[in-house]
């Protein structure tokens, strides 16, 4: 059998550290094991399962010894589930370990020093900190342990969450810990009102079927918008099932639905039907209100996201005079959040609808000192744009996971602004910008934010001054 072969066993495995996608990772010689479920520190006997030459990916057989980092996952559906993979580390070990995914990316990718950097900032909630959350129906439930497809009296109808790597297939979610009440209540009683009223779920495969997907966002401000998503007009169905959930849930101030007769689940394309309230809700952090409606982007951890663009707006340092670019503005949060800091605010998005959010979030706010344009990143910000708009003094640029594409890099290097301040969601794209850009750029602070508990994933932010 060769090294690493399908079904071979290794014993005594310890792990030494935790991969991007959650697994744990060890080592038989020079043969490297990303086993699922396991946690640094363990001691492990583990099976292969999907080999590759040097490298392959195994699940515990048998836990010999317990990392000191290991606890009892509080969610049945872990493991299950493609969210929270971490639930079976502490918090304090997952901050350590995302610390260190972000110093080793800067490090290893950039070639920056990386001693002086800040200690990442902790979620204040590690459960029931999402904002938003959506839901897919479907007719290809997954199927728990012991349950066999042949048996005629199951019901095969899930309203949940998509299984890792398998687009067809939806865990039926009974307690979800990402959302605040009510959102797993109304899920809950519009999954069981639709079965005892025999609705028919989505099939993924063969597009039929009449219940989609349902979205739930939430605010601090205590608003709640909930939209359901239907693949085609059935004047009856549709009046039945939203009288049922405005009745059941007087909270709601924003209840919507789409018909969705594509084959893709995305809404920006589909036009949206208020049944009940505004086509909105609207979230607050210092004092600004953000209107957000059912194509909105906005941080979904909203707490944090104020800590976040608190540390951005405190790492640009602003004196009150400053012209400011904000790159990837989105909604224009962070544009809107440090518009009273500052001279002028120029933001920049992709998604046109995303504009106009930012233009009525400033109006809504009696903002006058925001512009706000549409148009591919690399496109818009051109050589001439700089000269009608201005120099800026500070750049904010927070792409998506992606990063910068490399000719908004180059045009950053051409710019020649005082600083730039970059936030990232992943720290190995912003270091792979940030390489170019210490050609002219020295980086003055690094700060880790945690947004996603019980996920790898982490927010960076960086400030980069100019050299002179």
């Amino acid at each position: 059998m060769s090294r690493g072969a399908k079904n071979q066993v290794f014993g005594d495995v310890t792990i030494i550290d935790i991969a991007e996608e959650g697994k744990g990772v060890g080592k038989a010689d020079d043969f490297v094991l990303f086993v699922e479920k396991a946690v640094p520190g363990d001691v492990v006997d583990v099976q292969v399962y999907r080999s590759k030459k040097n490298f392959g990916e195994a699940k515990i057989i048998d836990l010999k010894k317990a990392s000191q980092y290991r606890v009892d996952p509080f969610c049945e559906h872990f493991g299950t589930c493609g969210g929270c993979k971490w639930q079976h580390m502490t918090y304090d070990a997952q901050l350590q370990f995302k610390q260190k995914s972000v110093a080793d990316a800067l490090s290893r990718l950039a070639k920056i020093e990386v001693d002086g950097m800040l200690p990442i900032v902790p979620s204040p909630a590690d459960r029931y900190y999402r904002n938003k959350l959506e839901f897919t129906f479907s007719n290809k439930r997954w199927l728990y342990d012991g349950e066999n497809r042949e048996d005629g009296t199951l019901n095969m109808n899930a309203l949940g969450f998509h299984i890792p790597g398998r687009f067809d297939k939806i865990l039926d979610v009974h307690h979800c810990y990402l959302q605040a009440d009510p959102s797993n209540d109304i899920r809950n009683r519009v999954d069981e009102f639709a079965k005892q009223n025999g609705y028919t779920y989505y099939d993924l495969r063969s597009h039929e079927g009449n219940l989609r997907n349902l979205i739930i966002r939430t605010s601090t401000t205590g608003e709640l918008m909930v939209i359901v998503v239907f693949a085609y007009a059935d004047e009856e169905a549709v009046n039945k099932l939203m009288s049922f959930v405005e009745a059941e849930f007087p909270q709601i101030t924003s209840l919507l639905y789409i018909l969705n007769e594509k084959k893709n689940d995305t809404i920006f394309d589909q036009d949206v039907i208020a049944w009940k309230g505004p086509e909105y809700i609207h979230e607050e952090m210092t004092g600004i209100k953000f209107r957000i409606g059912p194509k909105s982007f906005y941080q979904t951890n909203s707490i944090q996201a104020l800590r976040l663009y608190e540390i951005t707006r405190d790492f640009a340092g602003f004196k009150g005079d400053e012209l400011v670019y904000d790159l990837y503005t989105g909604a224009g949060t962070i544009a809107n959040f440090v518009a009273g800091h500052v001279r002028e605010v120029v933001g920049v998005e992709y998604v046109p609808s995303a504009i106009e959010d930012a233009k009525i979030n400033s109006a809504i706010n009696n903002i006058t000192n925001t512009k706000f344009y549409a148009g591919d990143m690399k496109d818009v910000l051109s050589a001439e744009f700089v000269a009608e708009h201005g120099k800026p003094d500070v750049i904010i640029t927070d792409p998506p996971r992606a990063g910068m594409h490399p000719d908004v890099v180059a045009r950053l290097m051409e710019i020649e602004a005082e600083k730039i301040v970059y936030v990232s969601c992943n720290a190995a794209t912003q270091a792979r910008d940030l390489l170019v850009l210490k050609e002219k750029y020295d980086t003055v602070k690094i700060q880790p934010v945690d947004m996603f508990p019980h996920t790898q994933h982490v927010e960076n932010v960086v400030l980069l001054r100019i050299r002179k």
